[in-house]
C-alpha cells in the first residue's frame, strides 16, 4: 500500500497503463488511507461503493486500451461539488440530506476522463474561512504536526479538507475552489500544489455559490505536473453557466517542462508588508533566485491599489453572498424549521442551519447593499476592484509572470485566531488581489518554516496564460526540491 500511496499522480497514470498496477488496487489503497487518517476529519463521506465499482469500470476501459487523461486515478471532492446521489452539503446544517440529482459540470469532466471518487471533502461553511474551523462537520487539522507542541494546526481555508487529504495522502488529488485564496492558502498551509485558473476557465454550474464574480474551481495536487494534468480535465466551455469563457486551453503536460529562459517577472513591492516574518521574505528572496537562475529577468514592479484588496473584497464578497445563499429559506430545498408563519419559518431555519461566519458575512453583505449604504459601500468597492484589475493588465504589459509570497506566515495552531474574524480575514492578503482580478494564480511548496511547518510562493500570471504559470512553477518546485512529508500522513 505504501509504495502505491507514494506515487504521484502521472507516475500512477503510467503503472496503470503498463498493467504494473491496478485502478482496484490503487483506490483500495486510498481508501485504506482515508480511514486510517479519519483523526483529521479531512473527508464528511468516504463512498466506498462507488469508488470500487468507478475502479472496476476504469480497469475494464484501461484494458480495451480507452483509458482517459485521469483513468483509475482516485480524486477526492470538496462538499461545494454537486455529486450526482451523494450528500452534498457545502458543509452547512442548512442543506443537511441534501442529494443532488445531477452532477456539477467540473466533477463530470473529472469522471469522463476516468477519474475515481473516493468521497466528500470537508470545507468551512459555504467556503466561508480561512482556517476550516466553520464547517458544521468539525474542524479539520492538518497532517502537519510541530515536535514537541502537542497542537493541531490548520490546514487552511476554505478548501481544507482537500489540501489536508493530499497532503495525507488519502487522496491523489482532490477539487477546491478558490474565492479570495481558498486554493492557494491551504495548498500553502499542507506543502502541496493549488491552482486557481482563470476566471471562467472552469464552469461554476452545480458548485454551490458564494461570490459568484469571484469563485473559481481548481486543482490540489502534490505535484505542478500532477495539478497541470487534472486541470486540463477540469477545464470546459459550459453552457450551463453564463460565466463559462471558449477560450482554448493550451497543453500543459506538453509544455510543462519548456523553461522560462527569456521570461520577464515581476516582484510587487506592495507584497511586503509590516509583520510579515523574516522567513516568508527569506524565501520569497530565494524565489526570485531560483527563478533568474533559470533564464528569467527578474524587475520590481508596482501594483498601487493592492493595499485596497482586502477592504474590497469583503465587502464584494459578503454581498454576493448575500443575494446567493438568500435561497436557502427552508421551502425548495435542504432543512426546515417550523414556525407560525412564513416569515418565522424562514428566521427558525436560517437560525438553526446558518454558523456564525455565514451569518456574520450575511449580515455584512446585506448592510452594504441596503438603502443608504449601497452607494458608499458596494458602489465604491466595485470601483476600487476595478483599479485593481487594471494594475494587473498594466503591470502585465511589462512583464511575464509575477512571483509573490502565498502567505503572511505558516500554518497557525486551530482556534488561534477564530476570535478575531479581522485577523483571520488577514491570512487572504495575498491571495485576494488575483481573485478580483480573475488572474490565474498558483501556489508552489518553496520550503520549510523554522518550526518545520510548509511555507509557499505564489505565481500570478496573465488571463488565460496556465501555460506559463505551470512552466514556472515547475522551476520553482525543482529547485526547491520540497520533498518533507507531513508526520500524519498515510504509510508513514
Amino acid at each position: 500500500m505504501t509504495d502505491l500511496l507514494t506515487m504521484t499522480a502521472v507516475e500512477a497514470r503510467a503503472a496503470l497503463d503498463d498493467k504494473s498496477i491496478s485502478a482496484v488496487e490503487l483506490t483500495e489503497a486510498y481508501l485504506g488511507a482515508a480511514q486510517a487518517t479519519e483523526a483529521l476529519n479531512a473527508y464528511t463521506e468516504i463512498t466506498h461503493d462507488k469508488a470500487r465499482d468507478m475502479a472496476k469500470a476504469s480497469d475494464a476501459r484501461l484494458a480495451k486500451g480507452e483509458g482517459g487523461a485521469l483513468e483509475g486515478l482516485p480524486i477526492g471532492v470538496k462538499d461545494l461539488f454537486c455529486t450526482e446521489g451523494v450528500e452534498t452539503t457545502a458543509c452547512s446544517n442548512i442543506l443537511n440530506g441534501y442529494k443532488p440529482v445531477y452532477e456539477s459540470t467540473v466533477t463530470q469532466n473529472l469522471w469522463t476522463d476516468g477519474a475515481v471518487m473516493l468521497g466528500k471533502l470537508n470545507c468551512d461553511e459555504f467556503a466561508m474561512g480561512s482556517a476550516n474551523e466553520t464547517s458544521a462537520r468539525g474542524k479539520v487539522s492538518s497532517p502537519w504536526t510541530v515536535d514537541g507542541d502537542g497542537q493541531d494546526y490548520a490546514p487552511g481555508g476554505s478548501s481544507g479538507g482537500s489540501a489536508a487529504s493530499v497532503a495525507a495522502r488519502s487522496s491523489l488529488m482532490a477539487t477546491g475552489t478558490d474565492t479570495g485564496g481558498s486554493i492557494r492558502q491551504p495548498a500553502a498551509f499542507c506543502g502541496v500544489v493549488g491552482i486557481k485558473p482563470t476566471y471562467g476557465r472552469c464552469s461554476r454550474r452545480g458548485i454551490v455559490a458564494f461570490a459568484s464574480s469571484l469563485d473559481q474551481a481548481g486543482p490540489i495536487a502534490r505535484t505542478v505536473e500532477d495539478s497541470a494534468l487534472m486541470l486540463q480535465s477540469m477545464v470546459s466551455h459550459d453552457l450551463g453557466d453564463s460565466t463559462s469563457v471558449a477560450e482554448p486551453m493550451p497543453d500543459l503536460m506538453g509544455q510543462i517542462n519548456d523553461g522560462i529562459k527569456g521570461l520577464k517577472v515581476g516582484i510587487p513591492s506592495e507584497y511586503t508588508m509590516d509583520g510579515m516574518a523574516d522567513e516568508i521574505t527569506a524565501q520569497w528572496q530565494e524565489g526570485r533566485k531560483w527563478l533568474e537562475d533559470a533564464g528569467a529577468t527578474c524587475v520590481e514592479v508596482s501594483l498601487p491599489h493592492t493595499k485596497y484588496a482586502l477592504p474590497t473584497y469583503y465587502i464584494v464578497a459578503p454581498a454576493e453572498a448575500s443575494s446567493n445563499l438568500a435561497r436557502y429559506d427552508g421551502v425548495r430545498y435542504g432543512a426546515r424549521v417550523e414556525g407560525g408563519s412564513l416569515d418565522e419559518m424562514y428566521a427558525n431555519t436560517r437560525a438553526a442551519g446558518f454558523g456564525e461566519e455565514v451569518t456574520r458575512r450575511i449580515l455584512i453583505g446585506t448592510y452594504v447593499l441596503s438603502a443608504g449604504y449601497y452607494d458608499a459601500y458596494y458602489i465604491k468597492a466595485q470601483k476600487t476592484r476595478r483599479l485593481i484589475q487594471n494594475d494587473f493588465i498594466e503591470v502585465f504589459k511589462e512583464v511575464d509572470l509575477l512571483l509573490t509570497p502565498a502567505t503572511p506566515s505558516a500554518a497557525f495552531p486551530l482556534g488561534q485566531k477564530d476570535v478575531d474574524p479581522v485577523t483571520m480575514y488577514l491570512n487572504d492578503v495575498f491571495t485576494v488581489p488575483a481573485s478580483l482580478a480573475g488572474v490565474p494564480a498558483m501556489s508552489v511548496p518553496s520550503g520549510l518554516a523554522s518550526n518545520g511547518l510548509p511555507l509557499g510562493l505564489q505565481l500570478i500570471a496573465p488571463s488565460f496564460r496556465e501555460d506559463t504559470l505551470v512552466k514556472a512553477g515547475r522551476v520553482v518546485e525543482k529547485a526547491a526540491g520540497f520533498a518533507a512529508i507531513a508526520s500524519r500522513a498515510a504509510g508513514v
